[in-house]
């Protein structure tokens, strides 16, 4: 499925915060057969309360980067805005549901590479996708193409894979993102944007997108920091698998410069970046410890202290007793709002 059509149309027409809204279900609402309250009932106050539970998806690892399997409730404390939080739940999970979002960089700069991209990315989902697991698969240059919606199916995904194909071409300030006439070369960070926001902000358990891409973006209409958030408020891991012929780059007099931004986005959201050059026994090996990453994982919940609905960003961070353990997890959370925009 070439062109992701609806995708692009809220691109072009809306602004970045009204990209993407949900249609309410067309199901009426059940016919209650609930006797009616008695007057004095109906005339008391309802008392209503607000619940912000907290998920906290989070991997360890020691100090020579080997994962840790086997931590406790004990062993672990989680702190929002330095505030140490009461846990309602942990658990060691390698079997929830997982959903994953796998970014294609289709650019011209990435020719030389598009075929390993394809064969290392058909065995990872092949290996992953277990009975509840689900993925889909996106290409990224001047435009964010669905090749394939989400599926249990590796086959679909993998003859998807197949038929990714380079576009060499540059777009003049036309097609649906605003580029003020701007050569508009990979819109990585309005592909961020919408997986996250369109398919991982719905799904329930464990998410993560991987992206393979050389990390230089050109002509996205969100910037980093609006990708990360949406990451974020999805609760969707990102792992970038930076791919790329940094040599060539340079030959040609470009630069590069795209690391640094692909660590902030990774980081922000929990994940991490694996740096594989051009070599193909490196990217097979980045897909094998995202594997075992997304398979040693633990999940828990509280209930947060701060009260407030103000839809602001709270800091979470998670420390594990152990002699030099590293936790990877989210930077945050936004929380709910009920307060009326203005």
């Amino acid at each position: 499925m070439r062109a992701w059509i609806f995708f692009l149309l809220l691109l072009s027409g809306c602004a970045v915060a009204g990209w993407a809204q949900l249609a309410p279900s067309p199901d009426a609402p059940p016919v209650s057969t609930a006797p009616a309250l008695a007057e004095d009932e109906a005339d008391a106050p309802l008392l209503k309360v607000q619940v912000n539970l907290v998920d906290v998806v989070f991997t360890v690892k020691d100090k020579s980067g080997a994962l840790v399997p086997h931590l406790t409730t004990g062993d672990c404390k989680v702190y929002e805005d330095k505030a140490e939080q009461q846990l309602k739940s942990f658990v060691a999970e390698a079997n929830l549901p997982l959903t994953l979002g796998l970014l294609l960089d289709t650019s011209s700069s990435q020719k030389r590479v598009l075929q390993l991209e394809q064969e290392a990315g058909s065995q990872f989902l092949n290996r992953v996708l277990r009975k509840k697991d689900q993925a889909f698969l996106l290409s990224v240059d001047v435009n964010v193409d669905l090749l394939q919606d989400l599926t249990n199916d590796p086959h679909r995904l993998t003859r998807a894979l197949a038929k990714a194909e380079i576009n060499a071409g540059f777009s003049l300030g036309s097609g649906p993102v605003p580029t003020q006439g701007a050569p508009r070369g990979t819109v990585l960070y309005d592909a961020v944007y919408l997986a996250a926001q369109e398919k991982m902000a719905q799904e329930q358990g464990r998410k993560a997108l991987i992206l393979l891409t050389d990390g230089e973006d050109q002509g996205s209409r969100t910037k980093i920091d609006g990708a990360i958030e949406a990451a974020q408020r999805a609760n969707a891991i990102v792992y970038v698998i930076l791919i790329a012929d940094v040599e060539s780059y340079l030959n040609q007099g470009f630069g590069y410069s795209g690391y640094s931004a692909m660590k902030k986005l990774a980081e922000e959201s929990g994940g991490r970046v694996i740096n594989v050059g051009n070599n193909g026994k490196k990217l097979a090996a980045a897909f094998d410890q995202i594997e075992d990453e997304l398979r040693t994982q633990y999940v828990t919940t509280y209930i947060s202290t701060n009260k407030k609905q103000d839809g602001g960003f709270r800091k979470v961070a998670v420390e594990c007793k152990g002699d030099g353990l590293k936790v990877m997890t989210r930077k945050g959370y936004y929380s709910s709002s009920t307060e009326k925009d203005h």
